[in-house]
């Protein structure tokens, strides 16, 4: 069971507005929703859209308020329950488009999956229990109503406005990779903590492919299912024309270009994500670790699995991240992968550590020590889930001298020397079988952005020149000049001395 917010964005639908809502009510007869909430936002309608809205919601006992306070341009006309569904009826005090009205919704949605309802009848919310269905059983991230993969009915209409269609979603999947039927349709069904992450800035109809490319660069899980599809004439109120398919054009551009995929969080979500723009430097840094991991392997850090990827298969591999945006993605990993497990872990609490009898051959933590206020103390928790002679392989930014505003960004408590380093392990109870170092090359730029320019994050274009520069440097970089920006350290747990006989 789950549930299920539907945002509707309702903007001069005075003749349909009503019956569309009504049509929501078959959603209570799901056996996989245990509550539906239903948002609704009249976007400063110059119709008579919020008479309709008024009399839909008195009719289902909710109390209309008209002149209720405004805040940040909303107001809240009416809240209240009719059996498995909620109503809230929000107002915007001035026209935004569907993408300002969707997002004031979403910040109203209080269930685990959100759909987008259009306020008119071209869609019929019957499919939506088909969309549902699939979250349950393919553990989805995002279902996609397909208005061209095949129905049992689709009102037949224009050619051009559905060749138009087919161009824009060609372009997507240009962009994407991805092999979507309809990017333009309105039945996007979202995880709601996926969706919420994701920062959205179209306010119009550019809302479809921001969101379409936004959740496929998050290596989101997308399905898809065939949908009816009733569509309107012009002659009828539709409302899209060919000035939004040239913004839609633009739009893929943009949002193929763009990397601005997490909104703002503690986890320096967004810094982190521009790096894995690189895969040609985390496969670099993965060839580096590769021979010191065994068959059994915990990972630390895991964030969206670049390094993950690179490392499995394994017997077995745990990976893990204390970002539960993070933990989702991980997941949507495991379906075809049966050997690859997932877990919240904070490497600062002994109890959050998976285990596994006999203990872990390895754990990898890369990136993630220099945050933590005590470091020992999380190389300790390291070395507790570890088996005898098992291997830590702990990378960590080097050179004190380096530290400028990008540590403070991303949150580095420390940068460390070789012998800092040394002393932090042997404190740990770890025995050292050596330190290396890593990416004298980026040493550099480092300094450059975070020492003489302040900057708080990397600019996209040194991100892939890197990626682009990434076997060159591979090559080149033991015999480079500089100090290398990471240490790894390959640490061994000992083994425990039997006791004495006869005790």
């Amino acid at each position: 069971m789950t549930s299920l917010s539907v945002l509707v964005p309702a903007y001069n639908e005075q003749h349909l507005v009503a019956a569309s809502l009504a049509r929501l009510q078959c959603l209570e007869a799901s056996p996989h929703l245990e509550r539906i909430q239903v948002v609704v936002v009249d976007d400063s309608s110059s119709d008579d859209t919020g008479a309709a809205l008024r009399s839909f919601a008195e009719a289902r006992g909710l109390t209309w308020h008209s002149d209720a306070p405004v805040a940040n341009g909303v107001q809240e006309s009416a809240r209240g329950a009719q059996g498995k569904i909620t109503w809230l009826f929000l107002r915007h005090e001035r026209n935004g488009g569907k993408g300002r009205a969707i997002r004031t919704a979403l910040a109203h949605a209080e269930c685990a999956l959100t759909v987008i309802h259009d306020a008119d009848l071209e869609y019929n919310p019957r499919d939506l229990e088909c969309m549902v269905r699939v979250f349950v059983e393919e553990n989805a991230d995002a279902v996609f109503g397909s208005r061209f993969a095949g129905s049992e009915a689709r009102r037949v209409l224009m050619f051009r406005h559905q060749l138009g269609n087919q161009v824009l979603t060609f372009l997507t999947n240009l962009v994407t990779n991805l092999n979507l039927t309809d990017m333009e349709t309105c039945y996007k069904a979202v995880r709601t903590d996926l969706l919420r992450s994701i920062p959205l800035t179209a306010n119009d109809f550019r809302l479809e492919p921001e969101l379409a490319i936004k959740l496929a660069k998050r290596g989101a899980r997308i399905f898809e299912v065939p949908i009816s599809y009733a569509g309107r004439t012009y002659q009828e109120g539709k409302k899209i024309n060919w000035r939004d398919g040239i913004e839609a054009l633009v739009a893929i551009l943009k949002y193929g270009i763009s990397d601005n995929l997490f909104s703002a969080d503690e986890h320096g979500s967004h810094t982190l994500n521009r790096l894995s723009r690189a895969p040609r430097f985390n496969a670099w840094m993965a060839d580096f670790i590769r021979p010191y991991c065994g068959q059994h392997v915990l990972e630390i850090g895991s964030g969206t699995g670049n390094l993950t990827r690179e490392i499995v298969p394994r017997t077995l591999y745990v990976a893990s991240d204390i970002n539960p945006l993070y933990v989702d993605t991980l997941r949507g990993m495991t379906v075809e992968r049966p050997y690859l497990k997932v877990s919240i872990t904070d490497v600062t609490k002994r109890e959050s550590f998976p285990r596994i009898p006999g203990g872990f051959d390895t754990v990898v933590c890369l990136n993630v020590v220099e945050h933590v206020e005590d470091d020992g103390a999380a190389l300790r928790n390291i070395r507790d889930v570890l088996a005898d002679r098992g291997r830590a392989i702990i990378l960590v930014p080097q050179g004190p001298q380096a530290r400028g505003t990008l540590d403070e960004a991303l949150g580095h408590r420390r940068r460390y020397t070789v012998e800092s380093l040394r002393e932090l392990a042997d404190a740990s109870g770890f025995v050292i079988a050596d330190i290396l170092s890593f990416n004298r090359v980026g040493w550099p730029a480092w300094w450059l952005n975070g020492k003489i320019l302040k900057r708080r994050t990397f600019g996209l274009p040194q991100v892939l020149a890197l990626n682009m520069l990434t076997p060159i440097f591979r090559r080149i970089d033991a015999h480079l000049p500089f100090p290398p920006l990471s240490l790894v350290a390959i640490l061994e747990k000992p083994q425990e001395r039997a006791p004495p006989a006869g005790r």
